[in-house]
């Protein structure tokens, strides 16, 4: 793995560890599915939730999972294609094998890897893969938020107006928030699921929303976000991934952007 910008005392940290086979397994997955990626043979199917699927996101899911129960054997595991794996340590896992399925299926490279670690403190571990760009974000609690070995940093926007923020979608916003983001003065994107994140924590966006989304799609992003300086709850301000919703942003407009979403 790339080289941390952190102190050599803190190269023994158990979570240092921890993540590096985090980025590890995240960048195995990301190469499998690049063997699907844009392939005319590439079938997709159509969960009960009207969401699309393919073996690709299984046969990641799959990689990851038998890695983590063959190295962490008593650690739990949430994944969004097979059943949850019950903790034995007070450890889970928590892994989207491919977070933006639609993106991977239309061809757009802006689809990531997802792979977290939960402890008794929260979330540990982060790691958001994006292998069609070659971009890896991830971070441990502590020990700083990196990209390719270099240490993001989110940006220093503190107004709304003219600060970008990506969306995984705009259709499922309600009508009056989006006018109201719009009136704020905000740039709207879409470069959106882990990727939109991953941009956050970088400082090349100001924040990120999904206004739904499951626990697996963010459970990366608590850690990843503070680590480069930045905020993440869900749209009533409370943190963690467990919220339904995902807003991340720099953290200077966090409060604002929230006052915004709840008040349209």
């Amino acid at each position: 793995m790339d080289e941390f910008e952190r102190p050599s005392q803190v190269a023994s940290d158990p979570l240092a560890q921890l993540l590096e086979e985090a980025v590890e397994l995240a960048r195995q997955a990301g190469e499998l599915t690049l063997r699907y990626f844009r392939s005319a043979a590439l079938v997709v199917e159509w969960k009960t939730d009207g969401t699309p699927v393919t073996k690709a996101d299984r046969q990641a899911e799959r990689l990851i999972r038998e890695q983590l129960e063959l190295r962490h054997p008593g650690d739990g595991i949430l994944g969004e294609e097979e059943p949850e794996k019950p903790s034995e340590t007070g450890r889970r896992w928590i892994l989207d094998p491919i977070d933006g399925t639609l993106a991977f299926t239309h061809g757009v490279g802006l689809y990531s890897n997802l792979l977290a670690l939960e402890d008794e403190h929260g979330i540990a571990v982060g790691v958001i893969n994006v292998p069609a760009l070659g971009e890896s974000v991830y971070a441990a609690r502590g020990l700083g938020c990196f990209c390719n070995g270099v240490r993001a940093q989110v940006s220093e926007r503190a107004e709304l107006a003219e600060s970008y923020l990506s969306a995984s979608s705009f259709g499922d916003w309600d009508e009056t928030a989006l006018l109201g983001a719009k009136r704020a003065g905000l740039q709207l994107r879409t470069w959106g699921d882990g990727y939109g994140y991953s941009l956050v924590a970088t400082g090349r966006v100001d924040a990120m929303v999904d206004v739904q989304a499951a626990t697996h799609d963010l459970a990366a992003m608590p850690v990843i976000i503070s680590e480069a300086g930045g905020r993440f709850t869900d749209l009533g301000g409370a943190p963690g991934p467990d919220g339904g919703s995902g807003v991340a942003s720099n953290g200077r407009i966090h409060d604002a952007l929230l006052r915004l979403l709840v008040r349209s």
